[in-house]
């Protein structure tokens, strides 16, 4: 459903919540031979949490507000790899909430400090097990004790893609009207299932690329997709007319080649345009679309730059 006079009313009482969303878009001026095909990102990392993930995550706890669901004697409750935690976190301190999250120990510091620097709590689980261990250890968390948290996961919190149905993709539509393509990858499918959706319903013939990476060494904040997977429920693939294998290598050259000439965005972010080359490489025209998630001083204890 479409932002309603209610939630514009409430967010409007938190001033630092009017700061997320309508991020600028930029034509990305990379030295690749695609033709004439034209890549433009949305800078999400200009959110005030750092990722696109505000969008989502916002919008989840406001609506569970407004709805009865969440109030102050709850815990918010989530698994997180690390960009939804730091919105969890700081969306919880705008408005007074306590907030827990289960993730993997892997994550990079820089998240880490971010999330206790809000006042969150941090529970991690084996990185070896892979993400989908800390789903599950959230799932038990919640069964031991629901009366305590609020645990409504945004792997299929029908809110996730609504708020890129309703603010994402309608600014992708004012910014690149001649869009042809829109690349983007699957963490909780909230991003490409609602932007998917709502390009779809404007022009059915725009391209809807996914990227797939693969389990080990992985792409933060991405998940592998697949049948010894957990498949996120919010995440439509019919929507996606093509999905991409995506080389992790290829895409952290991305990273540091876009870094080169002045854009410092993360790993996905990398892997995003990696899509985009390759079926940009191919096509030779169109006006592609896709996300720099977060920003590359996310990663500096990876070992990504070094």
């Amino acid at each position: 459903m479409p932002l309603s006079q209610e939630y514009l009313d409430f967010i409007a009482k938190y001033p630092p919540l009017l700061a997320i969303g309508n991020t600028p878009m930029v034509q990305l001026k990379l030295p690749l031979d695609i033709g004439d095909a034209e890549i433009n990102a949305k800078y999400e990392h200009l959110n005030p949490g750092g990722s696109l993930k505000d969008r989502p995550v916002m919008r989840m706890l406001v609506e569970a507000i407004l709805s009865g669901e969440l109030d102050k004697s709850k815990t918010i409750l989530d698994a997180t790899s690390g960009n939804a935690g730091i919105a969890y976190a700081m969306i919880g301190a705008i408005l007074g909430y306590k907030v827990t999250l289960v993730m993997p120990e892997n994550a990079s510091e820089e998240r880490k400090k971010r999330i206790r620097a809000h006042g969150a709590e941090i529970i991690y689980t084996d990185a070896m097990l892979g993400y989908d261990e800390a789903l599950y250890e959230v799932r038990r968390r919640y069964e031991v004790d629901p009366d305590k948290y609020y645990y409504r996961s945004q792997y299929d919190n029908d809110n996730n893609p609504q708020a890129h149905y309703d603010t994402t993709a309608e600014e992708i539509l004012k910014q690149a009207p001649g869009i042809t393509h829109f690349v983007a990858g699957v963490g909780t499918g909230g991003t490409i299932t609602g932007i998917g959706h709502r390009l779809k319903e404007h022009n059915p013939d725009i391209q809807i690329v996914g990227i797939n990476p693969p389990e080990w060494p992985g792409v933060e904040g991405l998940k592998p997709l697949g049948d010894d997977h957990i498949i996120p429920k919010i995440f439509d693939d019919s929507v996606v007319d093509e999905m991409l294998e995506i080389d992790v290598d290829e895409s952290y050259k991305m990273s540091k080649l876009m870094a080169s000439i002045g854009m410092f965005a993360g790993q996905s972010s990398g892997a995003y345009v990696q899509g985009v080359y390759m079926v940009a490489k191919r096509e030779r025209k169109g006006c592609f679309v896709t996300i720099l998630n977060d920003i590359g001083e996310r990663y500096l204890s990876t070992g990504m730059w070094d």
